[in-house]
């Protein structure tokens, strides 16, 4: 079954050296579950202030710079994995160094038939 993972915390929270050290701790679990067969898809995010928000209203298009909603936390990233069960994606969300800091949330993927195949582009 495939997880979403997403990845919350406070961006201010983290030093250089601890961004590096996380994103490097990050890409090695990346290739752990790769070489399980288990890895789907994993980014981190641009900075929330580099959002931009769509709403449509009435017809009408909403766009706003900046994120949805003002909160502690932002989503700084995601990932997309396929374990056999929720305790499985548990404990591999208790793995993510972001953890440490913020909140990951786990959530199942909803398998809609019809979507085109995923294409993978540089």
């Amino acid at each position: 079954m495939k997880y979403m993972l997403l990845v919350y915390g406070a961006e201010e929270s983290w030093t250089e050296q601890e961004r590096a050290a996380c994103m490097s701790e990050s890409r090695d679990l990346c290739h752990e579950l790769a070489e399980q067969g288990k890895f789907v898809a994993s980014s981190p995010l641009h900075p929330v202030a580099t959002a931009t928000s769509v709403r449509v209203r009435d017809g009408q298009r909403l766009v706003t710079a900046g994120p949805f909603a003002e909160t502690t936390e932002q989503l700084g990233g995601y990932y997309i994995i396929d374990v056999d069960n929720l305790d499985e994606a548990i404990k591999f969300a208790s793995r993510i160094p972001p953890a440490k800091k913020g909140t990951v949330e786990v959530r199942p993927v909803f398998e809609l038939e019809g979507l085109p195949a995923t294409a993978v582009r540089d």
